[in-house]
């Protein structure tokens, strides 16, 4: 099989086309919103919200009304849910979102297995990428597009509010608004992802293509191009591995994107583990040896 007909072939098949859009969307606009998570700490944040979503879809199934609905709903839900634990009670806010998300997940879990289905709601948890219809599509398409929308238009105050949360308020930015503002985009971005990788993994797509651009690059703006294109490659990549060597799509899409980070964080040339090492190494060498061919010019000139 030579390199076009490997490429063309996944493509001959309608639902490894919508397969392949899907998470191609869901990974761009997942890998953008992963620079802010990164840099504001909200790494457990994105955890509990992608969790906390399940009860939401399983009622919206119950209901007779798209998944989004209520993945949508119950992502705020986690979120106010998260804030009021927070800020009435004693509880810190990393064992606020602990209680909130484990508590919705197992709700979830609990009216998944008491709700008779003919639709396997397994693969809300587990993801069904190749399973996605030409109406999910279309859902998947306009919710990223809307997030990325304001992601892009607000980027400028989002950013200041995660290096310098003081400053923005001085310049009269509310920090509040913008932080409810990112988690209402995490909430929407968790229900974009839902159906490739399903509820387990959506966190890792929130995260990894973020933190391997972090390691790439120290200006933010420069994230902003990398993370993404980092997560769309890792999709098409995992999703053409799963086609040929027949593994779940989803979790594949996320074994890349750890991939690359795992190569990223030992050799990347000013943030690796080796990579770090083998530059500095170098630099030495060759100021060692400038060093040395200068001085046979010193002790000329001092004569």
């Amino acid at each position: 099989m030579d390199f076009l007909e490997f490429l063309l072939e996944p493509l001959r098949y309608a639902f490894m086309v919508r397969a392949l859009t899907a998470g191609v969307v869901a990974a761009i606009v997942c890998g953008l919103l992963s620079c802010w998570l990164v840099l504001v700490g909200w790494s457990l944040m994105g955890d509990a919200v992608s969790h906390a979503v399940l009860p939401g879809v399983a009622l919206a199934y119950i209901a007779g009304v798209p998944f989004a609905v209520g993945a949508i709903v119950f992502g705020f839900l986690a979120v106010a849910l998260i804030g009021l634990v927070r800020d009435t009670s004693r509880i810190k806010e990393d064992a606020a979102i602990g209680i909130v998300f484990t508590t919705l997940f197992a709700f979830g879990l609990v009216l998944i297995s008491v709700t008779p289905s003919d639709t396997d709601l397994n693969h809300i948890i587990f993801g069904n990428l190749l399973g996605v219809s030409r109406g999910e599509l279309i859902q998947i398409t306009g919710l990223a597009a809307l997030v990325f929308l304001a992601l892009v238009l607000k980027r400028r105050d989002f950013t200041l509010y995660a290096f310098d949360p003081v400053h923005a308020y001085a310049i009269g930015l509310n920090p509040r608004v913008l932080g409810a503002t990112l988690l209402g985009l995490l909430a929407l971005t968790s229900v974009v992802a839902l159906q490739a990788v399903g509820v387990i993994l959506v966190v890792a797509m929130l995260i990894i293509p973020g933190a391997t651009a972090y390691l790439l690059t120290d200006r933010f703006g420069r994230m902003l191009v990398l993370a993404p294109g980092i997560s769309a490659v890792c999709a098409v990549i995992g999703l053409y591995v799963s086609y040929y060597a027949d593994t779940a799509p989803g979790a594949t899409m996320v074994l890349a994107q750890g991939a690359v980070f795992t190569v990223v964080y030992l050799f990347a040339p000013r943030q690796g583990l080796i990579g770090s090492r083998v530059v500095a190494a170098r630099r030495r060498a060759r100021d060692a040896a400038s060093g040395k061919a200068g001085e046979p010019l010193r002790a000329t000139t001092g004569r």
